[in-house]
């Protein structure tokens, strides 16, 4: 029963994802949540934020560095206070024109029915590339 209401909490903050409602997305979230996105050089939302303020800036940041073509969130696995979600997207930088496009695994941990902790990972070594002026 956990992993069911753990699941439809990430799925919910998904879902207002998908609707462009950061507000939404936030409630979902403890006011002192853990958030980690591998660090990209040329991507500055990358990285580590802590609270849901900082998280805020996070979606600002990114929406202004990367235009999101494609976001689908595929496999979802619950298992006691973890949901880990199996993913893809696809992404355009917008400081180079560049895409890239990659698998992504996201790893949430839920306390007291609230996202405590976030951590993502992608290639990131593609999103580096994106990040760099064509020669």
């Amino acid at each position: 029963m956990e992993e069911q209401r753990n699941t439809q909490l990430v799925k919910d903050a998904y879902a207002a994802y998908g609707r462009g409602d950061v507000a939404a997305v936030l409630s979902c979230m403890s006011p002192q949540i853990e958030w980690e996105l591998a660090s990209v050089p040329g991507l500055s939302f990358t990285g580590k934020r802590k609270g849901s303020e900082q998280v805020a800036e996070y979606f600002r940041v990114a929406d202004e560095a990367r235009t999101l073509r494609e976001f689908v969130p595929k496999e979802f696995i619950a298992q006691g206070n973890k949901v880990v979600v199996l993913g893809h997207g696809a992404y355009t930088v917008n400081a180079t024109g560049r895409d890239f496009d990659s698998d992504w695994v996201h790893v949430f941990t839920i306390e007291d029915g609230h996202i405590a902790a976030f951590r993502e990972f992608l290639d990131s070594h593609l999103a580096a590339e994106a990040c760099q002026a064509k020669i």
